[in-house]
């Protein structure tokens, strides 16, 4: 049934998505990459898709910045259309040397300076982590496609422009990247049950280390990469 950020109908929405947060991304891998993609969902300009890549039902929706907006798209995508499977591809900034320019980043698990698991009441910390199956399927997808990639912890922060330089911190911790939904994600995928699994891939784009920064042409290319690793991953499920 639709919600208030979602038109789509039962049954209009694959088991299986890909997450990237600009709605423009969305359409063109619903383009580029699924064979007679049908839009499902244009509500606030969040563009979504379903479509076939070999063989396999598969949608693309955006979700915005930030872990309150991707909370809220993928709370409905599981408990409103029954998503069981949500790929989270975006960009990220290195937060260590070895990381560079359009390589991939998978999250094992998520760290965060959001208070987004503050909802749960729980007496500690939480550890966000992604599915391992789901994590797998990527990281065989990656190498059969020759792609340079890590796997480790990424920090899902609030803050795109911060006042100081506390990433450092986070380096020093082993921190790959920043990026800003994940932990959302991962609380949101932990908290519907076993049979929903989530996972974060990310380029590349800058380093906060070296400084450098992708090129407009730079990312086209390098991110289809990591789109194709995602539906690698999503059609052997």
């Amino acid at each position: 049934m639709p919600t208030p950020h979602n038109q789509a109908a039962e049954g209009e929405i694959a088991k299986t998505i890909l997450l990237p947060g600009d709605p423009l991304r969305a359409k063109f891998i619903a383009e580029n990459f699924l064979e007679d993609p049908v839009q499902f969902n244009q509500v606030r300009n969040m563009f979504g898709f379903t479509g076939k890549y070999r063989g396999k039902e598969v949608s693309v929706m955006g979700t915005g910045m930030g872990c309150p907006s991707i909370g809220i798209y993928t709370y409905e995508l599981i408990h409103f259309y029954g998503v069981k499977n949500l790929i989270r591809i975006g960009s990220c900034g290195a937060m260590q040397p070895e990381l560079e320019l359009g390589d991939i980043v998978m999250a094992v698990s998520a760290s965060t300076d959001s208070n987004y698991g503050h909802q749960y009441h729980l007496p500690g910390t939480y550890s966000a982590g992604a599915d391992y199956e789901l994590l797998e399927k990527a990281v065989e997808s990656a190498r059969k496609l020759g792609c340079r990639f890590t796997v480790g912890n990424v920090l899902s922060s609030d803050c795109f422009y911060g006042d100081t330089p506390e990433w450092e911190q986070w380096a020093k911790m082993g921190v790959l990247a920043a990026e800003m939904e994940s932990y959302a994600l991962y609380c949101n995928a932990a908290r519907a049950g076993k049979d929903v699994r989530a996972l974060g891939i990310f380029t590349v784009s800058d380093s906060m280390v070296s400084k450098k920064e992708m090129s407009a042409e730079d990312r086209q290319n390098s991110f289809t990469n990591m789109m194709t690793v995602a539906l690698e991953a999503a059609v052997c499920l």
